[in-house]
């Protein structure tokens, strides 16, 4: 089956938000489809993580729906919202673990606070996902005594310990060197082929971020321009789109050589 037939997760129609008097979001529509990866793209401030906040749940539109597998989640109670969230994990921008607590502990920390599991049934959970991100070893130290890139994985962990159906990334390789980036997208493309999860990034990596996406939307003026394929977007006509490439990437795919083994997961 196509990434155009496959089925539809998230879905944004016609969604406006405004913070006062200023407007972010003017008409938005965006569908996220199962098992891809969606990148939102654009220009720093445009917004981009007011819809990943609009997908999340903890913004209402002014206007417009937000759907979720199928439910509107402005109009969905405070159970049924906690239902659907038991599908989503996040990795925060600034990762967000709780230096108080073990590597360990804020892996098995969702497990604990949305699920009857067994500390037996955590503990393999949890010692599954330790190994899947490359962290034994790790269990019992805490987050300041680890590195920036590590942490990233530790947040990873965390966001998947509970098999989510969508994972949402915000701004994931901010603050990593190059290397420490590319560890990241590795470990990013190793864990969507194992556990097929649907993707929905926001970043200013381009265009390396290009490399894991089925398709890119760019938020400009308020609206997402486009969204389509990483050869589609390059080639688009849309002056929005035409601006951005030529501004963010220069010549198209100039890393591309340096780049060919960046996925390998043997």
């Amino acid at each position: 089956m196509s990434t155009e037939q496959a089925k539809t997760v998230i879905e944004l129609v016609d969604v406006e938000k405004s913070f006062g008097t200023q407007k972010v979001l003017d008409r938005v529509n965006l569908t996220v489809r199962e098992g891809t990866t969606t990148v939102i793209v654009g220009a720093s401030g445009q917004g981009k993580s007011v819809i990943l906040k609009h997908m999340l749940g903890l913004v209402k539109p002014d206007v417009g729906k937000v759907l979720v597998f199928g439910e509107d989640l402005a109009r969905i109670n405070k159970k049924r919202m906690n239902h659907v969230r038991r599908h989503f994990g996040v990795l925060f921008q600034n990762v967000a673990l709780f230096d108080s607590m073990t590597v360990y502990d804020n892996i098995a920390l969702p497990l604990r606070e949305r699920t009857k599991d067994s500390e037996e049934e955590i503990r393999r959970n949890v010692e599954e996902k330790l190994e899947m991100l490359d962290l034994q070893g790790a269990n019992e130290k805490y987050p300041a005594q680890i590195s920036g890139g590590m942490q990233k994985r530790v947040g990873l962990a965390r966001a998947l310990v509970l098999n989510p159906k969508v994972v949402f990334f915000d701004e994931p390789t901010t603050g990593l060197d190059v290397n420490k980036s590319n560890e990241i997208y590795r470990l990013f493309y190793k864990t969507q082929a194992q556990l097929k999860y649907t993707a929905v990034i926001v970043s200013h990596d381009v265009p390396k971020i290009f490399k894991l996406s089925d398709y890119v939307a760019l938020l400009a003026d308020c609206k997402i321009q486009g969204c389509m394929s990483p050869e589609e977007f390059q080639l688009s006509t849309n002056p929005h789109i035409r601006s951005f490439v030529e501004t963010t990437m220069g010549p198209i795919y100039s890393s591309e050589m340096e780049e060919t083994d960046l996925y390998e997961t043997t």
